[in-house]
Formats: C-alpha cells, sequence, structure tokens
C-alpha cells in the first residue's frame, strides 16, 4: 500500500469548512483540524448529506439509546419536527464506511455531539441540551470496523 494512503483521514466535512451542518452553517472554529491540512490527507464526509438528508435540516437526535442501538434496531433517529430519520442515519453512516474502506482510513476525526459523527457523548434525545454517553450513528459503526474515532476536540 502506498504510504500517502496510510495518512489519510476522514474528518466531518463541517470542521472543514464545508457548510452541511443541520443549520446550513459549517463548525469551522477548531484550528487544529485545519492545521492538520498542512502535514495529512483529510477526507471530508458528511454522513448525513451521503443518507440524504438536505441542507439546512431541522435539528435532529437519537431517541433514548445512541448509535449502537440505532445500528442494532433498538433505538430511532427524530428530527425535532417529529419525522424519523433513522433511515438516512443508517445509508449515510454505510456510504461513509465504504469510503473509508476504499481508501483504508483507519481514523475519523467527527464533530463532537453529533448524533451521527458524535464521540462518547451525544444529546440525549430530549431536545434539551443534555448529554449521555455514547456514539452517533457513523462513529458507532466506524468503531465496530476498527476505525480509531476522536472528535476534534481530541486533538
Amino acid at each position: 500500500m502506498n504510504s500517502e494512503l496510510q495518512d489519510m483521514k476522514l474528518v466531518s466535512a463541517c470542521l472543514l469548512g464545508i457548510k452541511c451542518a443541520w443549520d446550513g452553517k459549517d463548525r469551522y472554529k477548531n484550528k487544529k483540524v485545519i492545521e492538520l491540512l498542512k502535514n495529512e490527507i483529510l477526507i471530508p464526509v458528511c454522513p448525513e448529506q451521503l443518507g440524504g438528508l438536505k441542507t439546512p435540516r431541522v435539528f435532529q437526535e437519537i431517541q433514548k439509546g445512541t448509535g449502537d442501538d440505532v445500528l442494532d434496531g433498538r433505538s430511532r433517529v427524530k428530527n425535532k419536527a417529529g419525522e424519523d430519520v433513522t433511515r438516512q442515519f443508517i445509508r449515510g453512516a454505510k456510504e461513509a464506511l465504504k469510503i473509508a474502506k476504499q481508501y483504508g482510513i483507519k481514523e475519523f476525526i467527527a464533530k463532537s455531539k453529533s448524533p451521527s459523527c458524535g464521540c462518547d457523548l451525544i444529546y440525549d434525545g430530549s431536545f434539551s441540551d443534555k448529554l449521555i454517553k455514547g456514539d452517533g450513528v457513523t462513529a458507532a459503526l466506524f468503531k465496530r470496523n476498527a476505525i480509531k474515532v476522536i472528535t476534534e476536540n481530541d486533538i
């Protein structure tokens, strides 16, 4: 395998300035992520868009569970309007995983607290800014496939 490919990482696209977050904005605030571009190849992905959700979109959270629960069929992802977007979240996670596998990616730099990308802490589904331990849908799928997941706060 080419050594350049081993240095590539996936990153939540919003962290690189792509306006794909739920509110149509980016999350281009963490200078450490941007600094990585000087020495590493970062491939931006937005699992929510890959799953077919539009931007902007209604804020969504995992209901009564975590990304693992969604993948195992024990929980759903709903937006604040009550619409079920579970299918799009699972499809987006699987599409992001395809990209990771195609490039031999071993690490994903994820947007913290996101219902798709969040790692270790996500919102609890009550739309009240309460956090619980757990991963988003994409982060959970990546971990199941031996891809290291960190957030922008871990760099």
